[in-house]
């Protein structure tokens, strides 16, 4: 069975196809600047490239150019697109209905514009790829894969806001937790990878990267995690603030006469690790500088891996029992340093690091001590073949 993963934001898509009988990625590529002038597709093939620069006005028009490379006689994978079996959409927020992935319907795509409230960004751009691929491929069935699914198990003592009780009821408010697909996949791959049954394993997911979030599993669902409502919650991230005191957006905007729209971009875009730093985004180019001596880069690498290590303890106690914590996503697989940095005085709890076995990229590794209390590992993510299983298993 040949599944086409496809991940829209506002003006990019990203898409792999695979063939479910191996789960082998037959091809994978990204299209970038849709609606803006300077449009491109990238296809990647066993390490070459094949681009495509046309104008591509919106998402239909670019999921066409998907499919024209898809069977490209010269760089596509399949001869035709009837080859192509289901498609899985990534969707950002599901709010409460959905926890779980599910065939798309027209109640399905009533809810997930519903649920645009909360994720104006992504929401309505996961529809533009969704009804794009409903009109160029209408007999396929269609999937949608949401990141808040894995983390409808949560309890109501860590899902509910200190607010007046009425803005759950009447508006929904919440926290509803992101990366989902993630810490579902970090959560299956490490009960493997430990000989347990999935239900019995309790674990602390580490997805690191520009954007960030901290995931306690207890028995195998989510029982905590750090975005909320939106993935503004949390930890300091690539552009966005993290956890602050409510009264600073108030006062901001008073002070300076910000709306609403723009005090959200600041704290979106404008702030995290960019904002105290001055230099980047980027961890890495934020290393580098601190290296150097910017001292508001290395303030931002410190505030970064302290909110880590906050919600870990936080976690290992609100969790009782911790069989390992993992570390994945761009940060959390490739940066050894930072790694070590945030494990750093957890050695009074019994866990330890080594240093020789953490100094590795990617993969699959045990990188604690053997006498360390709880497994420290590095696992690989794989959101996008985690959306193709889902795919597979609800079209097949």
């Amino acid at each position: 069975m040949k599944v086409l993963v496809i991940n829209c934001g506002s003006s990019s898509l990203k898409y792999q196809l695979f063939d479910m009988t191996n789960e082998e990625v037959m091809v994978k590529g990204l299209v970038e600047r849709i609606g803006i002038e300077g449009s491109r597709l990238v296809q990647k093939k066993d390490g070459d490239e094949f681009i495509i620069e046309e104008p591509m006005n919106n998402h239909t028009e670019a999921v066409g150019h998907v499919f024209d490379a898809l069977v490209d006689s010269e760089n596509g994978v399949i001869s035709s697109l009837d080859e192509i079996e289901a498609v899985g959409h990534r969707v950002v927020h599901g709010g409460e209905r959905f926890a779980k992935s599910v065939l798309i319907d027209e109640d399905v795509k009533k809810a997930i514009e519903e649920a645009s409230k909360f994720a104006p960004l992504h929401n309505p751009a996961n529809m533009m790829g969704l009804k794009a691929c409903e009109e160029l491929l209408p007999n396929v069935p269609n999937v949608a894969v949401f990141d808040t699914a894995f983390h409808q198990s949560m309890p109501a003592n860590t899902y509910l806001y200190g607010i007046d009780y009425k803005y759950y009821e009447e508006d929904g408010i919440r926290k509803y937790g992101f990366h989902g697909t993630s810490h579902n996949y970090i959560t299956n791959k490490t009960a493997e990878l430990l000989g347990k049954d999935v239900s019995e394993v309790n674990l602390i997911s580490a997805h690191l990267g520009n954007g960030s979030s901290i995931t306690a599993v207890k028995n195998g669902k989510s029982y905590d995690t750090t975005m909320g409502m939106t993935p503004l919650e949390g930890l300091v991230m690539g552009t966005r603030s993290g956890d602050l005191d409510p009264a600073v957006v108030t006062y901001i905007q008073e002070k300076d006469g910000v709306s609403p729209s723009e005090m959200d971009n600041i704290l979106n875009k404008k702030s995290g690790v960019l904002g105290v730093s001055g230099v980047s985004s980027d961890f890495r180019d934020l290393e580098s500088a601190a290296e150097e001596g910017n001292e508001r880069a290395q303030y931002a690498l410190d505030m970064f891996t302290t909110r880590v290590k906050r919600y870990i303890g936080g976690y290992m106690a609100e969790l009782g029992e911790v069989d390992a914590i993992v570390f994945t996503g761009g940060i959390g697989e490739n940066s050894i340093g930072l790694r070590e940095e945030m494990m750093k005085g957890f050695e009074q709890f019994g866990i330890k690091l080594d240093n020789e076995a953490n100094n590795v990229r990617g993969g699959e590794h045990v990188v604690s001590a053997e006498d360390s209390t709880v497994k420290v590992m590095v696992v690989a993510t794989d959101e996008e073949l985690m959306i193709a299983r889902d795919t597979m298993n609800l079209t097949k």
